[in-house]
């Protein structure tokens, strides 16, 4: 085919065909750009809302430690203010318990070996356990436990006893009886760690 135009309708034509395809990849690039910036905008927006999450993230986890750090002192205080409350019971127990035991041991009948002290009954009763020579022995440990005039006990009754009369060794061969009493304390009583009285604390 035989192109019959002028050269300047020629030259036009082209000149056309080439702003066309300008105008294409204007447009192609124009979109990328708008692309490019959607993406920069979206991704500044996720970064920032990632950020604003770990923070969020972050300061409830130092909260977290920080109530488990309060919680684990607190605890600690706690123990270590009962475990001195504990010494501090324990050690006034034994100073009253020692003079107790002072006052106890000058009722003791002469034949008598005691063998084992208990606190029983809620720390209302003694339970005395004692090696003796004999019956009367035993029943005469009995009968000064007993006695208002101790100011320990205001009643002693006896658990068991148990002579068997022969021993393996010396000393249950000396004291072949065993007797158990149950002494409840007075409740007047000046050494008992239990008592409320100021004056027998002091004691």
């Amino acid at each position: 085919m035989i192109n019959l135009l002028p050269p300047e309708t020629k030259d036009n034509y082209a000149y056309a065909r080439r702003n066309s395809r300008l105008a294409k990849w204007l447009f192609t690039m124009s979109m990328a750009f708008v692309g490019l910036a959607m993406l920069g905008v979206f991704g500044i927006f996720f970064l920032d809302k990632t950020a604003k999450s770990y923070d969020s993230q972050v300061s409830v986890m130092q909260t977290n430690l920080k109530q488990q750090k309060q919680a684990e002192t607190e605890k600690e205080v706690k123990e270590i203010s009962n475990n001195l409350k504990l010494a501090l019971q324990v050690l006034s127990k034994q100073i009253l318990y020692s003079q107790m035991l002072k006052q106890l041991a000058t009722i003791i009948p002469s034949n008598t070996a005691l063998s084992n002290l208990t606190i029983s009954d809620g720390q209302k009763a003694l339970d005395i356990t004692a090696n003796t020579t004999d019956y009367a022995a035993a029943t005469q440990l009995q009968v000064n436990l007993a006695d208002s005039t101790n100011k320990i006990f205001s009643k002693a009754d006896i658990l068991n006893i148990n002579c068997n009369g022969s021993g393996a060794t010396e000393e249950s061969k000396k004291y072949p009886c065993a007797v158990t009493i149950r002494a409840l304390f007075n409740t007047k009583n000046p050494f008992l760690f239990t008592s409320n009285s100021v004056s027998g604390a002091k004691r």
